[in-house]
């Protein structure tokens, strides 16, 4: 870090304003270069906010980017699907390596893969059960192969089973939770539980857990649980605001050698996901919501 000069610590609540300054000119370098369409930053400390918005909503775009632009947060649902979980556990409705065949039968008497590369066919008994801490670590057993989609014939099985969570965030399954879970189990795990972190399969069947444990939908639960009480008013698992109140497209992006390509969806209003959908990675949220309940 550079030295700064005095008077530097500026703002009421210690913040440099050299530094803030600093901050929007590397976030504007990264929209310049067009690593991404806009960004928002925000900086809380000692009841002061400092909000920076920079860019466009899209690529190409000409409609900014702003401090209530509803993000995707794709994965930053996770943690927040492990925050409905630890609620229950504090309640004593679900515990840490209690298996979860009690709420999740369609889970019990796993079999294993010999190996990865083999046939469905080829198989051993799972060695224990699977637990509510083994979904939250995602040691399952199951999870996301990088790579070829098509490498092995378990990834071929996911694709002909058309079970959603192993490649980018999918807006809408094709299946209710109990239905997602049951083509699930019919195929063998690709690990011992606990064995072997892999992403993110875990996530998804832990949102089944909560709606069978706390007698909710998802959604619900984690409403009233969780962005209720925290004031997050629009977070949720669809995007419930129209496309002129002012949500970001979500967008994807594909490496290529020397440039980096998008490509941009947008939300299905009232729908992006079910109701009773899995958690996944398809959250969406205003950024001063979830990153802190001080911005108001």
């Amino acid at each position: 870090m550079g030295q700064e000069k005095e008077g530097d610590m500026s703002q009421p609540d210690g913040c440099s304003r050299v530094r803030l300054e600093r901050m929007h000119d590397l976030m504007a370098g990264h929209v310049q270069r067009r690593a991404v369409p806009g960004i928002v930053t925000l900086v809380s400390r000692r009841g002061k906010v400092h909000v920076n918005a920079v860019g466009a909503k899209a690529m190409g775009g000409e409609d900014p980017i702003r401090r209530d632009t509803i993000f995707r947060i794709t994965s930053m649902t996770k943690p927040i699907t492990a925050a409905a979980a630890m609620i229950l556990v504090e309640e004593c409705k679900l515990r840490l390596d209690e298996p979860v065949n009690r709420l999740l039968p369609e889970l019990a008497h796993r079999k294993v893969l010999r190996r990865i590369d083999g046939p469905l066919e080829d198989t051993v008994p799972a060695t224990r059960s699977i637990t509510l801490r083994d979904l939250l670590t995602f040691r399952m057993g199951f999870g996301l192969i990088w790579g070829p989609p098509d490498k092995y014939p378990i990834q071929k099985a996911i694709s002909e089973l058309q079970i959603v969570g192993f490649g980018p965030p999918n807006q809408a399954t094709p299946y209710d939770p109990d239905e997602w879970l049951r083509r699930l189990a019919t195929l063998p795990l690709m690990h011992q539980p606990g064995e072997k972190w892999m992403y993110n399969t875990g996530s998804y069947v832990l949102g089944v857990l909560i709606a069978r444990a706390s007698g909710q939908s998802l959604q619900t639960f984690l409403y009233e649980r969780i962005f209720e009480p925290l004031g997050m008013r629009d977070t949720g698992l669809a995007c419930l605001r129209r496309s002129s109140d002012g949500w970001q497209p979500a967008t994807g992006s594909t490496l290529k050698p020397g440039r980096l390509s998008f490509t941009t969806t947008s939300p299905t209003v009232g729908g992006g996901a079910r109701p009773h959908s899995p958690m996944g990675a398809r959250g969406w949220s205003r950024p001063s919501t979830i990153t802190s309940p001080l911005a108001k």
